[in-house]
């Protein structure tokens, strides 16, 4: 799909009088036809895909050629990274994606309410925009890692749920704060892509942009630094709460395996006595005793009490 948005609000839909024209999956015929107006050549999704410094950012015929993948976050579902490319010239801006995106949207209903439109103005509302949203989905990200993190370090509860649940829930959220690292792993990676593009604009167009657009690129780059830094932080985060959740769900484990551990060294001394008073001999002095019995009774509950007491004394339960 390709759309024209003209220098004036009221100057028609035409490509010769576009200020920005947005490429959404578009036709060999809509490719064709914006190369043949402007000159300029429209990436491949193979190019926008490549991952190299030169092949993101590069001039070719006075016009910047800068990709970025741009991530497309929905509701309970993954975020998926989209290739998304930019091509700046002094006569026209054209954005070639791949997915939908609602910083785009944003600047579209923006341009159906202004006068007139600029080239590098909607370059620069559109890296603006993108960093707004970066900021929305790092911030939905903090909101998930202090869930998690409620949960983890919650105070000790006299009704604790059983161990099953417990293992069952740390798990649970060991997963969701993997998925959260990952995902400000992406939001970290798009952002430091829309810096190189913001950095690489001011240096190559500072002849041709205005002063005030190259400010706002130099507060975009700002505002990109301390998200970075924010993104650090929570990437911190997420490594001190997996950590903890483990070690949880270890002392958890080591629990049950005292308890087991308990139960059967002081079982061992009863079985003993049982099975030396269960041997069938003919002369064995107990075997007429009146008490003989009760005597071995007694003796097991001691044999087992004898464990128990030492390793409370031992402070090992």
């Amino acid at each position: 799909m390709l759309n024209a948005y003209p220098i004036q609000r009221h100057a028609g839909t035409s490509l010769a009088t576009a200020a920005w024209v947005d490429l959404v999956n578009p036709t060999d015929e809509e490719i064709s036809a914006f190369e043949q107006a402007f000159g300029l050549r429209v990436p491949t999704q193979d190019k926008l895909s490549e991952i190299e410094t030169t092949s993101r950012l590069r001039v070719e015929h006075d016009a910047l050629y800068l990709t970025a993948p741009l991530i497309v976050a929905a509701e309970n579902e993954p975020w998926i990274p989209a290739p998304t490319g930019f091509v700046l010239s002094k006569r026209v801006l054209m954005t070639i994606r791949f997915a939908k995106s609602a910083a785009f949207d944003t600047v579209i209903k923006e341009w159906g309410q202004a006068e007139k439109l600029e080239p590098a103005l909607a370059f620069v509302r559109l890296l603006e925009e993108l960093v707004d949203r970066m900021a929305d989905l790092l911030e939905a990200s903090g909101r998930d890692l202090d869930d998690a993190s409620h949960l983890i370090f919650r105070p000790d509860t006299p009704n604790r749920r059983k161990l099953s649940r417990e293992t069952t829930m740390l798990r649970r959220l060991m997963m969701r704060t993997g998925r959260t690292s990952e995902r400000m792993s992406r939001i970290h990676y798009t952002l430091v892509c829309l810096d190189r593009m913001a950095k690489f604009t001011v240096e190559q167009g500072r002849e041709w942009i205005a002063p005030d657009l190259g400010g706002r690129l130099q507060t975009v780059s700002s505002d990109i630094a301390s998200l970075v830094r924010f993104t650090e932080g929570l990437i911190s985060r997420v490594q001190l709460l997996q950590d903890a959740a483990t070690g949880i769900i270890n002392i958890d484990q080591n629990d049950v395996m005292k308890v087991l551990t308990i139960a059967s060294v002081v079982g061992i001394p009863p079985v003993l006595v049982v099975g030396i008073y269960g041997m069938n001999f003919k002369n064995m002095p107990e075997l007429a005793w009146t008490w003989g019995y009760p005597y071995a009774l007694v003796l097991v509950v001691v044999t087992a009490l004898l464990p128990l007491i030492w390793f409370k004394w031992k402070d090992w339960i």
